[in-house]
């Protein structure tokens, strides 16, 4: 098990550039199993997951070109859907969430298709209902193996049928969408997530050939069609690098650029740290975060504290959350961050508390911060990453204590950012790996 060993208390300062987005690579990387042609994708984050499902793909018959930093040609010309009965595919699939994704192609292209249950972060229930749901609806009949462990699935006569999804899950959307693409008939989805990924999702499968109308809202309509083209796609920069980098300056008082964030994809989440206090400046296509000595929480307009909430798109992200929660501790004033989305995902506090923060754990979706106002720094502590999100809002919070901390298990951080620590070290942060 591998670990950072923080200093901290450094002032940063520099320039840094935000991965390509994690959530949309995996959706997007799903897609090219739809053609035979080849589809060439810019902005692929360098990073553990996304990495394991170009080698899953490429397991299944996939061709994978590297062209260029970032840059990948895919072409699907030759699927062996026998691997999908391995046990190998057993194991790797159940080891990465997003392999739930490549069903809908699979199943658009080819009428049948194989899933076990994947797996993930451990931050609450993830059930895969509006998955399965809307695949039924359009057709496809599950098979499991008595276990719930491993599905078969026949969907030789897709047809396009109207579906309300139960929620708006961006995967469950994108998995619906691929594979009513190429379904008979017209499908309509109302309560679809309308997410930047999800966006560029339907935009990519457009220039490909399909026929989705309503890209952007809650309510899609797809034309079925008989075949899809290659194409190009270019990556959005990854919203939740962005909000973290924002995070990482507040609580270390620095001042950041952050390049290249396509500002206008990222709905709330300006406003949501701006109502932490914290200044933004957009220049050009960066936002500038100017060193803060201080930074103070908004209230509401009749005097009560803050609320910061989750939400689906467009309210403000749930990966970020955690985010939001470490930058109030240092904040003047109190604020209430009400994760709505996942039970489990502010079981991380009880670190912050040790670490000196000033937290009341209300119940498993609510977190009171008190914020110490930079007046009483955090101190460094031996920690556990638990998830992707809170191990990088760990480790913000120890790039901003006194002293030196150490984080375990920070596999779990490499999943979700692309070499997080030799770019904080060129922005002149304290941060060492050791390999375990």
């Amino acid at each position: 098990m591998s670990s950072f060993i923080i200093n901290g208390g450094n002032k940063l300062h520099g320039e840094i550039v935000p991965q390509g987005a994690k959530n949309e690579a995996l959706q997007i990387l799903c897609a090219v199993l739809l053609t035979p042609e080849p589809v060439t994708i810019h902005n692929i984050p360098d990073i553990r997951d996304v990495n394991k499902l170009i080698e899953l793909l490429g397991e299944m018959g996939v061709s994978v070109t590297p062209a260029g930093k970032g840059t990948y040609i895919f072409q699907a010309g030759n699927i062996d859907l026998d691997y999908l009965k391995t046990k190998e595919f057993r194991k790797k699939g159940a080891g990465l969430r997003g392999s739930v994704m490549i069903l809908g192609p699979l199943l658009a292209r080819f009428g049948k298709g194989y899933i076990p249950h994947p797996g993930g972060d451990k931050i609450g229930r993830r059930r895969l209902d509006t998955h399965f749901i809307g695949l039924q609806k359009l057709g496809a009949r599950f098979e499991s193996d008595g276990l719930n462990t491993f599905y078969s699935i026949d969907a030789t006569e897709l047809k396009g049928c109207y579906m309300l999804l139960d929620e708006a899950s961006v995967t469950g959307t994108a998995n619906v969408v691929m594979a009513a693409v190429m379904a008979k008939g017209t499908t309509t989805i109302f309560n679809a997530a309308c997410e930047p990924y999800l966006v560029q999702l339907c935009r990519m499968l457009n220039r490909m050939g399909a026929k989705i109308s309503g890209v952007g809202s809650n309510l899609l309509n797809i034309e079925g069609v008989e075949y899809l083209s290659g194409t190009s796609h270019t990556m959005l920069p990854d919203m939740i690098e962005i909000g973290s980098f924002i995070g990482l300056a507040a609580m270390t008082g620095s001042e950041i650029t952050i390049k290249n964030v396509q500002y206008k994809e990222l709905g709330i989440i300006p406003e949501v740290f701006r109502r932490l206090g914290i200044q933004l400046q957009l220049r050009g296509d960066d936002i500038l975060v100017p060193a803060q000595e201080t930074y103070e929480v908004e209230t509401f307009m009749d005097g009560s504290i803050m609320t910061i909430s989750d939400a689906p798109w467009p309210g403000f992200t749930p990966d970020l959350i955690s985010i939001a929660l470490v930058v109030a501790t240092q904040a003047k004033g109190s604020v209430l961050i009400h994760q709505k989305m996942f039970e489990s995902r502010l079981f991380f506090v009880d670190k912050l508390i040790d670490m000196g923060a000033q937290i009341i754990l209300c119940d498993p979706h609510r977190a009171t911060v008190i914020g110490l106002n930079h007046q009483v720094p955090l101190r460094g502590i031996t920690m556990s990453s638990p998830d992707i999100r809170a191990g990088v809002a760990l480790l913000i919070a120890a790039l901003s204590a006194k002293g030196k901390s150490q984080i375990d298990n920070i596999e779990q951080i490499d999943r979700g950012y692309q070499d997080i620590d030799g770019r904080l070290r060129s922005l002149g942060a304290g941060i060492e790996r050791i390999e375990g």
